[in-house]
């Protein structure tokens, strides 16, 4: 109410990452090859996924999936980041900070529900392989892939609502670099208590059902792996289900660290998140090619210009 006559907002200005003036260009050097490696190693796996039959499973599918969501998350922040690094403006107008934040939650979001429907594959793999091809058909594997989108888009909705229905009367200066909602409420002009509580609760409810879901799915699949008789069977199935373990503490971790602490550290945040925009999508080619036979076969054949590969 007594905001009624005061001036919206109409830009804002992003201060960027805090106790780094007069290291632009360095920064700016060490972070491209970075952005360029994620869009390069998640292209190639899209690519081995699309041309080799051998690669046309469900887990397969949603790690395609997976790979465009890595570009997406990167790509939200990071080409703004690197070109105010580059010494261009930092102004970033209203309607493009709500489409900021709305895609980072959206897609960071997916990629939580993500994992989890990759757990319950490997679960179904493991776990009832004589029943695998019925409980994970193409049909429920579209559903599932939708599903997922259809709640990151309800998840960043909730948000992003509550956090650009408060009023923007000035300062503009968002003390990160890009935005977010912890930088972004401090600047309201209203009580923030309610959306701070609901985005505490919404990304703490969303982190910790997912992350049970994917424990529960873990500690069954690590039973039916202990009871398999072959040795030869047993390395297989731990290698498959630990880059998929590995990639999920890289997704986890950060956001425990930014979002889920009563009192966060401002710089410990800023520095975990640009790990998590830079880092965690261009290690997630890594870890699933290094430990995947098939992808790496797959992605050899057609360095090798074999086209589309069938399988063998």
């Amino acid at each position: 109410m007594e905001t009624k006559n005061c001036s919206m907002v109409t830009e804002f200005i992003l201060l960027g990452i805090p106790h780094t003036e007069g290291l632009e260009t360095m920064l700016f050097v060490l972070f491209l090859p970075f952005y360029a490696c994620t869009l390069v190693g998640n292209v190639c796996i899209l690519v081995a996924v699309i041309s080799s039959t051998r690669l046309h499973t469900p887990m397969y599918f949603f790690l395609g999936n997976l790979s465009v969501f890595d570009m997406g998350f990167s790509s939200v922040t990071c080409p703004k980041m690197l070109l105010y690094l580059m010494g261009l403006s930092r102004l970033i107008s209203y309607q493009d900070c709500v489409s900021q934040l709305f895609f980072f939650h959206f897609l960071g979001s997916i990629e939580c529900f993500l994992y989890t429907v990759m757990a319950y594959d490997r679960f179904a793999a493991i776990c009832h392989p004589l029943r695998y091809s019925i409980v994970m058909s193409s049909r429920i594997c579209v559903a599932l892939a939708v599903g997922t989108w259809l709640l990151g888009c309800l998840h960043s909705s909730v948000l992003t609502s509550l956090t650009f229905t408060l009023s923007y009367c000035g300062p503009n200066e968002v003390d990160h670099f890009f935005c977010d909602i912890p930088a972004i409420l401090p600047l309201a002009s209203g009580d923030t208590s309610l959306a701070q509580r609901v985005s505490f609760t919404n990304v703490g409810l969303v982190s910790l059902v997912c992350f049970l879901l994917i424990l529960v799915s873990y500690t069954r699949i690590t039973i039916s792996i202990l009871s398999i008789h072959s040795t030869e069977g047993r390395q297989r199935a731990f290698s498959t289900c630990s880059a998929h373990l590995i990639a999920i503490l890289c997704a986890y971790g950060p956001i425990i660290t930014v979002y889920l602490q009563p009192t966060p550290n401002p710089m410990l945040g800023t520095a975990v998140q640009i790990l998590m925009n830079l880092v965690g999508p261009m290690l997630n080619p890594l870890i699933y090619t290094l430990r995947n036979k098939e992808v790496k076969i797959a992605l050899k054949k057609i360095l090798h210009g074999k086209g589309s590969i069938s399988e063998v």
